[in-house]
Formats: structure tokens, sequence, C-alpha cells
């Protein structure tokens, strides 16, 4: 029961490498645009659940992800890269790009925050590489994509309360998001065990 308690594993991995900074350079940009293109996929995977202004997608699994498996500094630009390409092309949920769309639509606060929840996700993972310890650096991060998202979603829908912006911003998708920090958490910790160094 501690092991599974624990914040940080014991073991060290091969997939350990991606996210050191002294990995060769092709290693680290195969993993920043490997990550950045993984985003662009999930966000291909969404639920058109427009109940509420903000779609259900698989985006956030992979910012999470990428923070987890790169480290703070790879994780923070393969979700810029992300949003970089998203200037040039339909990356995003739907057909838009541009800056008109990072910058223009209610989501965009979800967006602009993936860098640097990586980032954060990444730099407590360093530590925390245990499946507690790396599900909790996801929740650390989700709660800055859901700050960021809420706080953009308020004054961009022009919602009446703080109350409607938290519920349409973050409620309906806490289940969802929990559901996708675990999943993360156990794909990565499953990936560490599966490639150990003393396996």
């Amino acid at each position: 029961m501690s092991n599974l308690l624990s914040l940080r594993s014991s073991h060290t991995a091969l997939v350990d490498a991606l996210r050191e900074e002294r990995a060769s350079a092709l290693l680290q940009a195969v993993g920043v645009v490997g990550f950045a293109l993984l985003t662009a996929i999930a966000a291909q995977v969404s639920f058109r659940v427009y109940l509420w202004e903000v779609p259900i997608t698989l985006q956030t699994a992979a910012v999470y992800a990428s923070g987890l498996y790169l480290g703070w500094r790879n994780g923070l630009l393969a979700q810029a890269l992300y949003l970089g390409l998203g200037l040039f092309l339909p990356v995003f949920v739907g057909d838009g790009y541009g800056t008109s769309y990072l910058f223009g639509v209610v989501s965009s606060g979800y967006l602009l925050s993936y860098p640097l929840a990586a980032a954060v996700i990444g730099a407590l993972s360093k530590r925390w590489n245990a499946f507690s310890g790396s599900t909790l650096a996801s929740m650390v991060g989700a709660g800055i994509v859901f700050v960021c998202g809420v706080v953009w979603l308020h004054y961009a829908a022009g919602h009446g309360t703080w109350m409607e912006s938290i519920d349409k911003g973050f409620l309906r998708f806490a289940v969802i998001d929990l559901v996708k920090v675990l999943g993360v958490g156990l794909l990565y910790s499953g990936t560490r065990y599966l490639a150990r160094d003393d396996a």
C-alpha cells in the first residue's frame, strides 16, 4: 500500500531519457515534434457536445503526457510548437486556425495554458515519478488549464456570474478530466515499469 501511495519511484527507466537535458538533440527534437503532433491528433478526437461553449477533446491528455514524458522544458516546447502550428494549420478543434482562432474563441484560455501546464507537470514529475506522484503532478497541471480556461471563458462568453463560468468551463468536465489524468498516470507509470533499467 505504501508503494502505491509513494510519490517517488525507486527505479530508473529507459523512457526517462526523453526527459534528460543531456539527451541528444535529435532525441529531444523527436520528442517535442512527436508530442506536438500527438496533441494535434488528440484535438481531432472530439465529442461535440455543445450543450455549453467548450467541446470535449483528448487534447488535455496529450498535454499531461507531454509534461510527464518530456519534462518541463521539452513539454513546454512541444505545446508551444502545437500552438505555433495552429497559427498556420487547422490543428485545433474543428477547422479553425490562425491568430483569430487562437486568441478569439471562448476556449482560447485553455489552449494558451498548455505550455505552462506541461512545464509545471514536467517540473513536478521530475521527483514525483511514481503513479501517485505523476497523477498528482497532472492534477496540478489540469488545475492550471481550468483556471486559465474558466477566467478567459467568463469574459469571452460574457457570462453573468462566475458560477456559470465555473459550471460550464470546469464542473461539467471534472470527471472526464479526472479519467484522463488517471489514464495518463497509469500509462506513464506502466511504461516506466516495463522499461525500467533493472528489467
